[in-house]
């Protein structure tokens, strides 16, 4: 009996023994794993606040006249919605020859301008030194940029088109159809001359620290040299197509900064392009790195430049919502009220006697995207108003 009682223990003894080391062993493995570096989490993404909505008969507005679903050619300050219908323009017409639509890419790898792009990894803070700035670190990124052609049917190889760019074209094996169809209808009818679009993507990121952000909002030249000089040759060369070198016949446009980036180009460079569409145009201080000559990045447009130089030749339109963008970020300047902005433009574009329409889109936010297909195609007539080719 008691050799088998002295199996029996020696049995215990040797099943236990796994069970006592994963014991001992336990503690030193939450240690470890403590002590593990953990894998870096992607910033949370801010939550805008939902912007106000103003009146448009607040103090500082202009003075508007409501269309009530009508539209016209006239220049002036208009007052539209809150109901929106989509212009008939936006659909297929039977009968209007449709245009091609062909996309290529550039590697920012090849380029002289934008080479290497910049990206940041969290939204800066505001500068203790200086309120009208962020200190935003940031980093150099490689990446692919795509370009989206429109040629129109009525398009006669060999001859010099006019041009119209726009800004955060979309990316490779997307079109954007909406445009290309409205263009297909307005050139049919006459309204506009047929023009080859480029839609031009951006280098990625929005804002201050990010490549988009440096496109855009740089008070500068040299995104329009970057267009003109890099981006616009190689369509030339891909596509078998010629554009017109009268600036009267070159047209850009935008949305949020991608409209400030389309006045930018005509105002450092009218000798390329006089023809600037914008909505929700971000004409607000959003330049990043800070640059002294132009302390309040865009905002400067309707502060100093517009009201302290002569007049240029630049036709310009302008829609802004009455739930636009309103401090949308960390910075507290007096210096990011989309409407006010946009309000500001209104005036000092009057009092210098520019060619300028400027809609004003009740019940409508950022970007006024249920406006949009009701306004674009008299906005894009009213854009090309008086061209006539050389």
């Amino acid at each position: 009996m008691t050799s088998v009682i002295c199996h029996l223990s020696s049995v215990i003894s040797i099943l236990m023994r796994p069970l006592l080391a994963l014991l001992l062993l336990a503690p030193f493995a939450a240690l470890t794993a403590a002590d593990a570096p953990k894998a870096k989490q992607a910033p949370k993404k801010q939550d805008r606040p939902t912007p106000p909505t103003r009146a448009f008969d607040a103090p500082g507005a202009p003075k508007f006249v409501r269309l009530d679903g009508k539209t016209t050619l006239e220049d002036g300050n208009y007052l539209i919605g809150p109901d929106y219908v989509a212009a008939p323009e936006t659909k297929v017409v039977a009968g209007a020859p449709q245009g091609k639509i062909r996309q290529f890419q550039i590697d920012s790898k090849t380029t002289q301008r934008f080479n290497p792009g910049i990206a940041r990894e969290e939204f800066g803070v505001p500068d203790p030194n200086n309120p009208k700035t962020l200190i935003v670190k940031t980093h150099t990124i490689d990446y692919k940029r795509t370009i989206t052609v429109y040629v129109p049917a009525q398009y006669v190889p060999g001859t010099a088109a006019p041009l119209l760019v726009t800004h955060d074209g979309p990316g490779l094996g997307k079109t954007d159809q909406n445009t290309a169809r409205i263009l297909d209808n307005l050139i049919a009818q006459k309204r506009i001359p047929a023009l080859i679009m480029v839609q031009i993507a951006n280098g990625g990121g929005d804002a201050q620290g990010h490549e988009r952000g440096k496109e855009y909002d740089t008070m500068s030249g040299l995104y329009a040299e970057y267009i003109q000089h890099e981006v616009l040759p190689l369509v030339e060369k891909n596509y078998g197509v010629k554009f017109t070198s009268d600036p009267d016949g070159r047209a850009t446009m935008g949305t949020s900064s991608g409209g400030s980036a389309a006045l930018i180009m005509a105002w450092y460079h009218p000798e390329w392009f006089r023809r600037v569409l914008t909505l929700s145009g971000t004409f607000v201080n959003q330049q990043w790195p800070f640059d002294p000559k132009t302390p309040g990045g865009a905002w400067d447009f309707h502060e100093t430049l517009i009201p302290q130089s002569e007049r240029k030749p630049i036709r310009l339109y302008m829609a802004v919502g009455d739930r636009d963008n309103f401090n949308p970020n960390v910075m507290r300047d007096g210096m990011h009220d989309w409407v006010e902005a946009n309000h500001r433009m209104a005036h000092v574009l009057k009092a210098k006697g520019y060619a300028y329409q400027y809609y004003f889109c009740q019940n409508s936010g950022h970007g006024i995207g249920n406006a949009r297909p009701q306004i674009l195609p008299s906005a894009l007539e009213w854009l090309w108003k008086g061209y006539q080719p050389r």
